[in-house]
């Protein structure tokens, strides 16, 4: 026997980096310079391997969820947080509306009409999904924390195009908040320091002034920023898990692209999709229908009301209805939007699914019949004694990955569905039939408007 020198091969496995690295063990050899070296810094925190700890760094992608939270008073990291955040809600959401309703009047010497039950009407909803949207990122912190509510523990699982998708949308996140509360909050300081210079501050040992008047002034601009911002900011980070979820199915759809793809590793991603998937609609179907019914009755009763109001409408009277409308409108669309966005790549898998076993299935039966053809090729040129010997059969790995792959589309086909509000799909068909219904009580309102006026 030839003496052989031992095989010194090791597997080094590094489990922070998720990592497999082949070494020969020369206690002489050297490492490479470039593995010494520490993680470059410019990375992406999420492409980084320490995006799967438990809490938040200082600087990371979650800096912009953090700043706002603490700005709306939403930080319940610790119990001054929490009481702080109480307080605030309190104030903002109920004594300062409840306040600018009682002793906020207009003078009778005014011209203008007079714009409080339209102020009144707009106090209810802003405070209603205010509440709503406070006690839902309340339930998140207390239950989940910002990093598991975004899923970025669960990123460990996912490929490098997945990680930097979800870290550009944490990034472009902030942008549709400001692209919905600049505009509206131009609008709405124009039309306060309009309304605010037409009324006074009334009631018992209250002395009116410009002082009284722009300390309220300041005081009701703050409630509106707090309440749209509490509400908004739910809204985005539905959005957000929503396009997590878009990331991730179009992942499963390039394992689709290949003829390699295994039936079993695409339907451990899925499973893992469905999965979150159920969360997520878990978390947010108080939310989702508390917003419908909020801002359904919202609309339709200031459409009554407007059409039933003989006075003159202007900005000054009817101001409110129109951001508070804007508002809710754009919020409500950027989660219902979302939700049939995701619910629609959810539906729209079965049909790449097919096609991907389509074109495998055909792959192999072409691979099968060039392999015929050969076969029958060497029988051909062997003798007749050899040739017996000769035969094609169907390999039972093929017919194991046909019947594999024709059970994934047997599950994807009863397993399709998005983002659920008790079992409905939030899809494209909703959106219709939320339409057909909303228009429908506006043509009724319409009709009871042209009665009551004739």
């Amino acid at each position: 026997m030839n003496s052989s020198k031992p095989n010194n091969t090791s597997i080094d496995i590094e489990p922070s980096n998720r990592r497999v690295s082949f070494a020969e063990n020369n206690p002489n050899e050297e490492l490479p310079s470039h593995q010494l070296q520490p993680l470059n810094n410019t990375v992406p925190l999420l492409l980084q391997p320490s995006y799967a700890r438990s809490k938040s760094m200082i600087f990371d992608e979650l800096r912009n969820f953090r700043i706002s939270l603490k700005w709306c008073a939403l930080d319940h990291s610790s119990c001054v947080g929490k009481l702080i955040s109480y307080v605030t809600f309190i104030f903002f959401t109920i004594l300062v509306p409840l306040l600018t309703s009682i002793f906020v009047e207009i003078p009778s010497s005014s011209p203008e009409d007079d714009p409080f039950s339209f102020n009144k009407l707009v106090q209810l909803p802003e405070s209603g999904l205010a509440v709503i949207s406070f006690f839902t990122i309340s339930s998140f912190f207390r239950r989940y924390g910002l990093r598991q509510l975004l899923f970025l523990d669960a990123l460990q699982e996912d490929t490098n195009y997945v990680r930097r998708g979800y870290a550009r949308e944490l990034e472009k996140a902030f942008r549709y908040l400001t692209y919905i509360i600049l505009p509206s909050f131009l609008v709405e300081l124009v039309h306060k320091i309009i309304f605010f210079s037409a009324v006074k501050i009334s009631g018992p040992n209250i002395t009116p002034g410009f002082p009284l008047n722009s300390i309220v002034f300041v005081l009701v601009l703050v409630c509106w920023v707090y309440r749209t911002g509490v509400f908004l900011l739910v809204c985005v980070l539905f959005r957000l898990t929503c396009e997590l979820q878009k990331l991730r199915f179009e992942g499963v759809h390039k394992l689709f692209e290949g003829c390699g793809s295994e039936a079993g590793v695409i339907f451990k991603e899925h499973v893992r999709i469905r999965r979150q998937l159920w969360v997520t609609s878990h978390r947010y179907r108080f939310f989702i229908i508390g917003c419908v019914v909020t801002i359904t009755v919202s609309q339709l009763g200031a459409l009554l009301l407007v059409l039933a109001s003989n006075s003159h409408k202007t900005f000054f009277n009817s101001g409110d209805i129109v951001i508070c409308s804007a508002v809710q409108l754009s919020g409500f669309f950027m989660c219902i939007l979302g939700a049939a966005r995701i619910t629609h790549r959810a539906q729209g898998i079965v049909a790449i699914a097919t096609r991907w076993h389509m074109l495998v299935t055909t792959a192999s039966a072409e691979s099968e019949h060039c392999k015929s053809q050969v076969s029958e090729g060497l029988a051909s040129d062997t003798d007749s004694d050899d040739s017996s010997n000769i035969h094609v059969s169907v390999i039972p790995p093929q017919l194991s990955s046909f019947q594999t792959r024709q059970t994934l589309i047997t599950y994807l086909q009863h397993n399709h569905g998005g983002i659920t509000v008790y079992g409905y799909s939030l899809d494209r068909g909703l959106l219709h039939t939320l339409f057909a219904f909303e228009f429908s009580l506006v043509l009724w309102i319409l009709s009871k408007v042209v009665v009551l006026s004739k």
